[in-house]
């Protein structure tokens, strides 16, 4: 326990930058590790990046043929023999509060590969994880870390403005994605928790580039000053609606869905403004949530939105998709709709929420074959409910 206490107080007062160093260090003297590595995941969350060793010098691994990309799959760490070397590599997920971003691998004498010390490695990665959280605000090297290539401008914007791309709590998980990772420009989703609700939203602002971000970011951050201020989804709609319009006068709008979960009953209430569907997965069954369509956010001055009312039950799984998705066209000109919707919504009822948004994407993209520029999201939110104890 001593060593995992000094590892964690030397890795807290690390400077941002050498996190990895820091812990390099600590796990040679305390553990006897050979080495110590840290790959994180891509924004595509297609491969993972080295932190520390130039691309020329380090390939990225693959997120589905790569020890490290199975044990980030599964979230399980494993272990992987070294060739022509008594010594063990320890592939460990680095996972804060759901949100997966990397692998962390030690390498350690064959002799000294025990469970126990396998354990207190595994708390070693969720400290390392929240300190490059914390690190972040500080700090560029992790965000560097992650990208195969160059973000546009408005994609930049997009991702900052992101809370994660995946959480977990007692009563459900979330996980979510947009594509072109790279290159995204108006969609969006957003999430807060508390003790007593869940709040979620998925926002698409009009046009392209640099125009779609600043309206989403318009859009996202009116939606979170009237949540923070403790207001319901129907008047942060209005308030969101009102400052949209103020700064455009209706030139411009945002498409957007709002939920509201109460936590403790499973009463969700949700306000349509916009193209974003709303689909439920429960036992074998898989619909379209019907809404009533209301205005999107910023086309007239002083909107006025009503909320509608509907339970999620233990076992539930929620699905919000952009208009990216389910108008995408095949190179025959076949939308992918609803049919196609249903099937990836079965075909990915298996995995976890957190893989759910980066499966269903790659099945799009190989229903489109062609690239676009039109961009995707998908949210996966799984429902436990509340234990009465």
């Amino acid at each position: 326990m001593n060593r995992r206490t000094d590892i964690e107080a030397a890795v807290r007062a690390a400077a941002p930058h050498a996190l990895l160093a820091t812990l390099r260090t600590q796990l040679s003297a305390a553990y006897g590790a050979l080495a110590v590595e840290l790959h994180l995941a891509d924004y595509g969350l297609r491969v993972l990046k080295s932190l520390d060793r130039p691309d020329g010098e380090s390939e990225p691994l693959s997120l589905h043929n790569s020890p490290e990309g199975r044990a980030f799959g599964s979230q399980e760490p494993r272990e992987q023999q070294v060739r022509h070397n008594e010594a063990v590599d320890h592939h460990l997920p680095v996972t804060v509060r759901g949100e997966r971003l990397g692998i962390l691998t030690v390498r350690l004498p064959q002799a000294l590969s025990t469970p126990e010390l396998v354990g207190e490695l595994t708390h070693v990665a969720d400290l390392l994880g929240h300190e490059i959280l914390v690190a972040e605000r500080d700090t560029d090297l992790y965000q560097r870390a992650r990208r195969t290539s160059r973000l546009t401008l408005a994609a930049e914007m997009q991702w900052q403005l992101l809370p994660a791309r995946a959480c977990t709590a007692a009563e459900f998980a979330i996980g979510a994605q947009l594509e072109p990772a790279y290159a995204i420009h108006g969609d969006n989703f957003d999430w807060a928790a508390d003790g007593e609700e869940l709040t979620l939203a998925v926002t698409n602002g009009m046009g392209e580039g640099i125009q779609a971000s600043l309206l989403t970011n318009l859009a996202v951050n009116a939606l979170r000053n009237a949540r923070r201020a403790g207001i319901g989804i129907a008047d942060q709609a209005a308030l969101a609606d009102q400052a949209l319009y103020d700064q455009h006068r209706g030139a411009s709008h945002v498409s957007t869905l709002l939920l509201r979960f109460e936590l403790a009953t499973g009463r969700v209430g949700v306000v349509d403004a916009g193209s974003p569907q709303l689909w439920i997965q429960r036992g074998r069954s898989v619909r379209r949530m019907e809404l009533e369509a209301q205005l999107p956010l910023g086309m007239f001055e002083e909107s006025q939105y009503t909320v509608q009312e509907f339970h999620v039950e233990p076992g539930d799984r929620l699905l919000l998709f952009s208009d990216g998705v389910y108008d995408a066209v095949s190179p025959l000109g076949e939308a992918y709709g609803d049919r196609m919707l249903a099937r990836a919504i079965q075909s990915t009822r298996l995995l976890p929420a957190a893989t759910v948004p980066r499966a269903m994407l790659g099945e799009l993209a190989e229903y489109r074959v062609t690239e676009t520029l039109d961009d995707a999201l998908v949210l996966c939110l799984d429902w436990f409910g509340r234990q009465k104890d």
